[in-house]
Order: structure tokens, then sequence, then C-alpha cells
């Protein structure tokens, strides 16, 4: 059965084209897809990603068992508040989903993970977890509401009690506090996000998050559904999961390498395949690709280079390019000159650096 946030109603109140996801009824658009990109962009926009899970870790053991458990080191975590972005990985180095941690306490970390991997996640998670004594509370009772933009901040803040809007000025980028609304309510206030812009994830009550969007909404904070999420991810080089990565691609092949800490003496799952796949060399590569000419990029189009044929794994129009870019995973080496097979024809690509889009700017090289 499908299920639904606790704001599908207000979704469907706005107008909300609304598609399933992940198991999820959730809203693709409001009206122009296009619009709500260049909202995001340019000003404020806010996304219910209420869909994915939040799973609360405590005891005595959690740092231990999370050093184990994820690819990045959490010793990487020293100050409470701070965020990490790491992949947990099967025995085979594969990626069985990304997430984010957050430190706490020494006896309570919070992880964030994806709607559509909740429950290989938390099944993975207790299938590891006995022999550290960590309890294990997945929040049901939490919903998650994401505000992004250059004014996105201030729009936040504007809500916040007095007594805790400097505070919330002051956190640091892959930071979060806790926090209180105007009249009292507790909020956890995360300065991350999936945009590629400035902005706050705001995890509270489900009982709650109904009036704090419409308090957004009052403020000027537009609603923006699922498809402006996803180009404005792609803009700022953000993967996703199940499309540019699985339980059959390591870190190293999903240009996630950065997120691997193989620090001495810390044995964590799937350590030893990606061990080997680095002494070996990574077969596979993941690059960024831009079209100059007419049309689009799109999941599964073949792809053909001086190493071989790989495909597009995720592709869109940029609508602050105004071209079509594109992730696609090809051997390793120099793939020289790349070309896209689109209805039969090969179209010629050029090859470029991500993220495509940082601060609202194209970066150089993108729009060659």
């Amino acid at each position: 059965m499908t299920r639904k946030t606790i704001l599908n109603d207000s979704h469907r109140a706005l107008g909300a084209k609304m598609v399933d996801f992940g198991g999820w009824d959730m809203p693709i658009h409001y009206g122009s897809q296009i619009e709500e990109h260049h909202q995001v962009r340019r000003d404020a926009g806010m996304f219910d990603v209420s869909h994915m899970t939040v799973v609360d870790l405590h005891g005595a053991q959690v740092r231990a068992f999370l050093r184990r458990l994820l690819a990045n080191s959490i010793d990487k975590l020293k100050v409470p508040g701070k965020a990490l972005y790491t992949c947990m990985l099967n025995e085979q180095g594969g990626v069985i989903d990304d997430l984010i941690v957050y430190y706490l306490k020494e006896d309570f970390f919070r992880l964030v993970v994806n709607a559509a991997t909740r429950d290989k996640d938390l099944a993975w998670i207790e299938r590891h977890v006995a022999d550290f004594g960590v309890e294990v509370h997945a929040r049901s009772d939490l919903a998650i509401i994401a505000v992004q933009g250059p004014n996105a901040r201030g729009k936040v803040i504007g809500l916040l009690r007095e007594d805790a809007r400097g505070i919330a000025e002051k956190l640091g980028r892959f930071t979060a506090v806790e926090s209180l609304f105007t009249d009292g309510t507790a909020l956890f206030l995360a300065r991350t996000g999936y945009t590629g812009e400035d902005g706050f994830e705001l995890i509270l009550p489900q009982s709650h998050a109904v009036e704090v969007w419409n308090r957004l909404l009052d403020g000027g904070v537009k609603p923006i559904g699922l498809g402006a999420r996803d180009t404005l991810r792609l803009e700022a080089g953000m993967n996703l999961y199940g499309q540019d990565m699985d339980e059959d691609v390591t870190p190293y092949e999903a240009a996630l390498g950065w997120t691997v800490s193989l620090d001495a003496g810390r044995d964590f799952i799937g350590r030893a395949a990606l061990v080997v796949q680095q002494e070996a060399g990574v077969p596979r590569q993941l690059i960024g690709l831009v079209m100059d000419e007419k049309g689009v990029l799109r999941h599964g189009q073949r792809v053909l280079s001086a190493q071989g044929e790989g495909e597009i794994l995720s592709g869109t129009f940029s609508p602050t390019l105004g071209k079509a870019i594109a992730f696609a995973r090809l051997p390793e080496g120099d793939v020289g000159q790349v070309r896209v097979d689109i209805r039969g024809r090969e179209i010629p690509v050029r090859v470029a650096r991500f993220p495509f889009v940082r601060d609202g700017q194209p970066q150089p090289g993108v729009l060659a």
C-alpha cells in the first residue's frame, strides 16, 4: 500500500501533481518544475522529505558500532552537532545506502537514511548491532521539511524563538542544533541539504509539521516538488541512490572515494573489498557530461568512448545552464571523445567536472 506523509493533504490542497516515489505518494511538482527549480536557486523553496527515515542510536558503544558500520570515519565528528556524509557498504564494497550521521552525544548519534532503502537499512543495522548493545529507534513520529535557497536561512530563523535565533544564524555547514519555534515546539535544525544551495533541514514532530509548513508558506517560501529536487541535486553533482549507485557499485566507482576513510586499525564492513579494488585498479568511473545540442540526456542511454561503452545514469535538462547534463558510468581511463546514442544518432557530448553549478552559478568549463 502506498504510504503518505503527514503533509499529503497540504500538497493536494496546493494543486500538486502526485506520483509514487519509492512506495510513497509524493508531489512531483505544483505546476511548473522549471519555475520551482529557479525559485530555489534564486530565493527559497521547501520540500517535504518526511518519507526519509530518522534513525536514533543510543548506547555506550554507538561510536564503536559506527566505526564498524560506515565507510567514512565517525571519529571525524569530535564536536556535538557536527554531521558527516557517508556510505554504508556490504562485504563486497557495494553501497547499501548513502546517509548523513549526526553526533549529538557520545551515547547518541542520529542517522537520516533514504526512503526507498528504509527497510533494508534497518535490517542491515539490526543484523550488525547486537554485539555493541546499541538501541535502534526508527523515528516514525518525526517529519522533515527542507528549506533551501539563498534566502532560506533567514526565512526559517524568523520562525524561531528569539533566544534561539542567534545560535541558528551562526550554525556552520554540516552542523545541527536542538532549537525551538516561537511557540516552544522542539526542532532539530540542520544546515544540510540536497540542492547545492544553502539552507536548513528541519526535523520536527509530525504533530506540528502542517503548522510549520503553513507558516513557511505565509512567509513566502514556495513549495517545491521532487522533480525540481532532482534537477537541483544533479546540477550540484550529488548522487541519487538506486540510479547512480547501488549494492553492485563501490564508492570508488560512484565518484565517492572522498567518503572512504581507510584509517589505520578500523575494519569497517566492505573495507577489504575496497582495498583490493584500489590495489587492482578501479574498473569503472563516474563522469559528468554536458550536451551542447538540443535534447535531453536520460537514464539508460548508451554512451560510447575511447575506453568502451557505458550508460547514462542520471540525466536531465539543467534549467540553470539551459543544456542537458548527466552522470555516466564508463570503463576507467581516458575516455577521449564521448558520444551518446539517442534514438540511433550518436550525439557528441563534453566531459565536464561536477558540480555543474555551485552557489547558483555555472562552474568553469561547463558552458564552454
